[in-house]
Formats: C-alpha cells, sequence, structure tokens
C-alpha cells in the first residue's frame, strides 16, 4: 500500500546507527527515520521548514508502518525515533517543534491503533500547515513591497523567496540581490528558482553585502530558529545584512512560520549554534597543521535591528514573539521542559 508520506520522506539508505529499540521490533522498521535523519544530517534537506516537514514525515511513517506489538513497545520504538531525528539538527527547533507536534497527543491513547492514529493524524495536519504558512507568509509580505523596489535576500528561505514571487507575480517589477551564502551556496539554489519565476536576479559574493546595500530598498531573509525575547537565529551572515541595512536606513523583515519560535528559550535555555567540520570550507590537507578553521552555521541577529517579523499570523514586531509562544502553548507552557 502506498503511504501517506511518500514524496515526502526520505528515501536514502539509512546512516548506521545503533538502534535501542524493544527485541520484539524488526530494525527495518527504522530504515525511514534513518534516511531522514542521515539526510538532514547530510544536509540534503535543508531549510529550516523542509527540514520540520521532514522530520514529521518520517514521524507519520514510521507510525503508518508499524508491525504491531503493544502499546508500551511502540511508544518506546516511538521515542527512539523521535531521538534519532532530534540528533540529526539538534540546533533547530523547527524540527524539535514539527517532531513534537505528532506526537503531543499520544499520552491520551489507551490502545496501539490510538496511538499509531494520532501520531499519523498530527503529522500529516503539520505537514498542511506548514505548507500553508508559507504561501500566507507570501501573500501578507507582498503587501511590503512597492513597485521598483530591489530586495537583498540571504541563503535560501521558502518563506522570504515566497514573498519575492508573489511580489513579482503582482507585476511589481522588483530586482534581486542574492547572496551566495557560503560554504554550502544556498544561494545558488535562490536564483536558480527566482530566475525561473522570471525574477530580475543578481548573485553576489556574501562580502558585497555592504556595497549593494545602498542600492537596496527592503532584506527579506528567513530564519532558523525565533526566541523569547525577538532575536533570530539564521543562516551564517544574517547579521551582517541586519547590520548593514540598519546603517542604511533599510528595511529588514524577517519571514519565519510561527513554529520555529522556540518555547525553551522562554525558560532561560540558550540556542545553540552549531559549528561544523572545516572540509565544507577548504581542504584541511591545503592548510599548516596549526591553522583553525571556525565554521558556524548559524549567527544571532539581535531584535533592534528587525523590523518586522512576517508570520502566518500576521506581521510581528519582535517583542510581540513571547505573547505569540504563550497564547499557541496555552496551558502546555508549564509542560514544555517534561516533554524534551
Amino acid at each position: 500500500m502506498r503511504s501517506t508520506f511518500s514524496g515526502l520522506i526520505s528515501t536514502s539508505k539509512p546512516m548506521n546507527i545503533l538502534i535501542k529499540s524493544n527485541k520484539n521490533t524488526p530494525g527495518y522498521v527504522f530504515d525511514t527515520v534513518m534516511g531522514t535523519a542521515s539526510d538532514i544530517k547530510e544536509m540534503k534537506i535543508r531549510g529550516a521548514g523542509r527540514i520540520a516537514r521532514a522530520g514529521a514525515s518520517a514521524m507519520g511513517g514510521f507510525a503508518e508502518n508499524y508491525p504491531g506489538g503493544s502499546l508500551q513497545e511502540f511508544v518506546k520504538d516511538i521515542e527512539t525515533a523521535k531521538k534519532m531525528l532530534l540528533e540529526s539538527r539538534p540546533t533547530a527547533v523547527s524540527l524539535w517543534n514539527g517532531v513534537q507536534a505528532c506526537v503531543r497527543e499520544m499520552k491520551d491513547a489507551r490502545t496501539l491503533e490510538e496511538a499509531k492514529g494520532s501520531v499519523i493524524r498530527n503529522a500529516e495536519l503539520f505537514v498542511e500547515m506548514s505548507s500553508n504558512a508559507v504561501e500566507t507568509i507570501a501573500k501578507i509580505g507582498a503587501n511590503r513591497v512597492q513597485k521598483g523596489d530591489t530586495i537583498l535576500t540571504h541563503c535560501n528561505s521558502s518563506a522570504a523567496l515566497g514573498v519575492i514571487k508573489e511580489a513579482h507575480a503582482q507585476g511589481k517589477d522588483i530586482k534581486v540581490y542574492a547572496t551566495e551564502s557560503r560554504p554550502w551556496r544556498q544561494g545558488l539554489l535562490t536564483v536558480k528558482e527566482l530566475s525561473e519565476a522570471g525574477v530580475d536576479v543578481t548573485l553576489i559574493i556574501d562580502s558585497a553585502v555592504r556595497s549593494v546595500m545602498k542600492r537596496t530598498d527592503k532584506v527579506f531573509v528567513g530564519a532558523d530558529t525565533v526566541t523569547s525575547n525577538g532575536a533570530v537565529i539564521n543562516k551564517i551572515g544574517t547579521s551582517q545584512l541586519a547590520l548593514a541595512a540598519d546603517e542604511a536606513r533599510v528595511q529588514f523583515s524577517v519571514c519565519t512560520e510561527t513554529y520555529k519560535f522556540s518555547p525553551m528559550t522562554l525558560f532561560g535555555e540558550m540556542v545553540e549554534i552549531e559549528e561544523r567540520d572545516c572540509e565544507e570550507v577548504v581542504d584541511a590537507e591545503a592548510l599548516p597543521k596549526d591553522v583553525k578553521v571556525y565554521n558556524p552555521v548559524f549567527d544571532t541577529t539581535p531584535p533592534k535591528y528587525i523590523d518586522a517579523i512576517i508570520t502566518e499570523m500576521g506581521i510581528l514586531s519582535p517583542g510581540s514573539v513571547y505573547d505569540v509562544m504563550v497564547r499557541q502553548l496555552g496551558g502546555d507552557i508549564f509542560r514544555m521542559r517534561e516533554i524534551q
């Protein structure tokens, strides 16, 4: 039978992970989860929204294909699957929120079928909600774009690109600068997508940001994580764009779904900035042995440099993030530490 999540979950060969599951659970049950975790870790799946949808889909696929056993065994195995996914990108709050959304009702299940059904249902809801959120953000964000604007964007954000493409579709005759976004050069994906949509786009090297800012009207970027005080963690280099935009008095807007808001920052937890291997930057053999390489994936943009956070709920100020978190979580906010 064709899975509900076909086309959304990974088909890659699973990475070599030690599975601590029930002895009655066959190892193949974890193949989809392991394959998705591998693709996230190896950057085959990129972007906070895509990562979140992939994680939720893997959880849904796991529940859909679970072969049987008891409710207790399923609960233990779903926790193993959850851990595999979260360890693939520990800094991605979108992945945490996507995976957590799948299991949030499982505590109320009295039978195995009820538990499996709740995971499948919530995985489908999350994927649909996430996809719809990007479309809503595009329409809201495009209202901030004026005819003839020149826009600067960074990395490869679905939400930010949605705004740009929607503005172009509305006939606003825009021009776009897109950063190369080293070391993975996600900017190449951005310019390809915008070019195919008919947008006038120019690829720039990352260090040219300040030079082109004087010719820029607005900056639109995405977000990997938004903290409770409205700070934004995003692709390394984002904070430099924000500083240059502030200096030039250019509007700096963050386009993001609210599931990228990090509830754990309400309790004072810091967002870990992932540092990746130096080989992504340079061949280590080409360097003297005493030279080190610092390769952080993200940086932090303070709220004072952010003019607007464009979400599916509307345009927010950084100071409004806390209120949105509290409204969304309700009474569950006091359980957040328990469900990590």
